[in-house]
């Protein structure tokens, strides 16, 4: 008599695959045509996005490998895999559709099958205290990148100084092949210190002794690349000049021009004196952050995005949209708007990003990382020695399929009026 062959073994699940060389064609044509038909700011900031994205994925991923927890899988993307490979017990990959990635570690809830060998190494075995660093690590890692951001940019681009004035752009005019300025030798970034010896703290100071020196020589000190140089420039008049078909001056009386634009230059810190002032401002986005988030989830901001998407007409709820939350797709929009106003703008606005998408991923309910917190403390707090508390999931799946309804109601609101009534540009 023969025993019965043992039962093969179930074949693991099969996972769809993209190839390498379609997908690399597919992201060279979308940076193709976005850079031919927008420019190059668009792509950066949605590649600055991703980093960003993945930046917060890292601080779980490495949280998790030093509190020695199984980490399973770590990818960029989301869809089909385009490519993996697998580094001792984890799986690294890129999946096809760029918008975030995932660390897998098993045995985040009670409720998760986990084989019996690696229960041990799952999320819920581990102590309270890694259970809590490895759910904040994306929330940390966002903080850590908002403060590189705000030291880089007050170090590498500094901030408008009021008190520094000096030339933001230089014009030209029609039937001239060189403005005054241009003969003087003026160049953007130079800060204009004394006219004619007079020091020069603001923009309007440094206009009126130029409008009032028709034809009059002044004799200007800059300062560039940290030395002080004397030009010599003499306005003309600003109804003799046209500028797009138009005369620069139309007033009674004749006004000189150099033909540059002033306002206030950005001001450096130190690499070493940035440090503090990035910790500031880091600081007070949080505070905004949080202020922010409270308004977000108000009966009276819910009250007004209804208003706003039933409204036929956005510009009668003017000041609520410009108070209102945006959607993604705003988001990247404002950015884009930024980096054409300048680099410093846009780095700020990168910085606000980081800093309130890692403390709203705090908010202490599922799926956000903040409900794993929350979850792990309630467990902490009711366990006894010997006798470990193990918070049942399931029963807040009620509380849990209520709030993501009001963030797929967030969601599609502010994606809806972001799309037919987009904030209008904050930089003119």
């Amino acid at each position: 008599m023969t025993s019965p062959a043992p039962a093969a073994p179930a074949a693991a699940p099969t996972e769809e695959h993209l190839s390498p060389l379609v997908f690399g064609a597919i992201v060279v044509a979308v940076v193709t045509l976005l850079v031919v038909s927008v420019g190059w700011a668009l792509p950066v900031v949605i590649l600055a996005v991703l980093f960003m994205v993945m930046f917060h994925e890292f601080g779980h991923y490495i949280t998790a490998k030093r509190a020695g927890l199984l980490v399973t899988d770590f990818f960029v993307g989301f869809g089909p895999i385009v490519w993996s490979t697998r580094v001792g017990e984890t799986r690294y990959g890129v999946r096809a559709i760029p918008l975030g990635g995932f660390v897998k570690v098993p045995g985040m809830t009670w409720s998760d099958p986990v084989d019996p060998a690696i229960e041990p190494r799952t999320y819920r075995q581990a102590s309270y205290p890694k259970r809590v660093l490895f759910a904040a690590a994306g929330s940390l890692m966002h903080g850590v990148l908002a403060l590189v951001i705000a030291w880089a940019s007050l170090a590498f681009v500094g901030v408008p100084s009021a008190s520094h004035v000096g030339v933001t752009a230089l014009s030209t005019f029609q039937g001239q092949r060189e403005t005054p300025a241009q003969r003087a030798g003026l160049r953007v970034g130079d800060r204009i210190v004394a006219v004619d010896g007079r020091s020069i703290t603001d923009a309007t100071t440094l206009a009126r002794l130029i409008h009032r020196s028709v034809g009059v020589p002044l004799t200007l000190v800059v300062e560039r690349g940290g030395r002080r140089l004397t030009l010599h420039a003499t306005p003309v008049n600003g109804q003799r000049v046209e500028v797009n078909g138009q005369p620069l001056d139309t007033s009674a009386t004749p006004e000189g021009f150099l033909g540059i634009e002033v306002g206030p230059l950005n001001v450096r810190d130190s690499v070493l004196g940035a440090v503090p002032h990035a910790a500031s401002e880091l600081g007070s986005i949080v505070v905004a952050s949080v202020k922010g988030l409270a308004h977000v989830f108000s009966p009276h901001e819910f009250a007004s995005l209804y208003q706003q998407v039933t409204s036929t007409s956005a510009a009668q709820n003017r000041q609520n949209q410009l108070n209102r939350p945006e959607s993604i797709v705003g988001v990247v929009r404002i950015a884009v708007q930024g980096a054409q106003y300048g680099v410093g703008t846009l780095l700020t606005i990168l910085m606000a990003v980081n800093v309130f998408v890692g403390v709203f991923n705090l908010f202490p309910m599922l799926p956000l990382d903040g409900g794993y917190i929350a979850i792990a403390t309630y467990e902490r707090l009711r366990s006894r020695r010997g006798r470990p508390y193990r918070a049942d999931v399931n029963r807040l799946l009620p509380v849990i399929y209520a709030f993501v309804a009001v963030l797929g109601v967030l969601f599609v609101a502010t994606l809806y009026l972001d799309i037919v009534h987009p904030i209008a540009n904050p930089f003119g």
